[in-house]
């Protein structure tokens, strides 16, 4: 009887466990910094080493200066897909490099 009970107990906690809604991670606004700054340096178009990337929920500011139109753009493309930001605001320059 006791054994019977125990299990029925058991079986009971560990379907408990199984059911409850896991948590889900938390999305601020250091964690889509860090994104964002890992997409635009990991991207070989935009390779964003310098530009800056501020957060302030969830709209991404962008700053710095690239090369050619298409890094700005494919910049504020990288930025809109990571998890957790609502818009982007593109402030990124276009100056050619000197000599050129």
């Amino acid at each position: 009887m006791i054994t019977r009970i125990c299990a029925l107990l058991l079986g009971g906690l560990f379907l408990q466990a199984v059911c409850l809604p896991k948590d889900r991670p938390i999305v601020n606004d250091d964690t889509i910094t860090d994104q964002v700054r890992i997409k635009l340096a990991d991207d070989p178009v935009v390779k964003g080493g310098a530009l800056k990337v501020d957060v302030k929920r969830g709209v991404v500011t962008l700053t710095g200066a690239v090369e050619l139109d298409r890094q700005k753009e494919k910049a504020g493309k990288v930025a809109s897909k990571v998890k957790g930001v609502k818009q982007v605001v593109n402030n990124i320059e276009i100056k050619a490099r000197p000599g050129k």
